[in-house]
């Protein structure tokens, strides 16, 4: 039997840590984990980084599988980083991301258009342990557009 479809954790961050920074150090924005996060759609997440960053942004939410994060641990020996540390959104569990692709999707009544991977780069390798950009090609996580506002909450789908 399969685990049921949800949301495990959400992220927002006021700033960007990796994204322009490229050739220079990272920046010391946190990712702080909410227990809900209200979706505008055409904009992004409300209090994240993303939000209305530019008009029609593919990347105004991201996915994370947990799954791949407990397969990146398990290779890597890593046992003292959360989820947040890859710097998407909103975590989910019992869901194949990369099917989303170029899909529209519903969770907790909210609409969005999966885009693209949300593609590793080689900041991954600093924040979470060296060969993870490598790791985690293909399992990135998923860029989408929010097409209706709403409210996402961890927990289930």
């Amino acid at each position: 039997m399969s685990s049921p479809r949800r949301i495990r954790q959400i992220f927002i961050s006021p700033g960007h840590n990796f994204f322009g920074h490229h050739g220079v150090p990272a920046g010391a924005h946190a990712m702080l984990e909410v227990a809900e996060v209200r979706c505008l759609a055409g904009r992004g997440l409300e209090g994240d980084r993303f939000l209305d960053f530019k008009e029609d942004y593919k990347g105004q939410v991201t996915f994370f599988a947990f799954e791949v994060h407990e397969r990146l641990c398990a290779r890597f020996g890593v046992r003292d980083k959360s989820p947040g540390v890859f710097r998407r959104n909103v975590i989910t569990e019992g869901v194949d991301l990369n099917t989303l692709i170029g899909a529209e999707f519903e969770i907790q009544g909210v609409r969005f258009l999966g885009v693209q991977e949300s593609t590793p780069c080689h900041w991954m390798n600093e924040a979470f342990a060296a060969g993870a950009e490598e790791a985690m090609r293909g399992n990135g996580g998923l860029r989408a557009k929010i097409l209706s506002d709403g409210v996402l909450r961890a927990g289930i789908f």
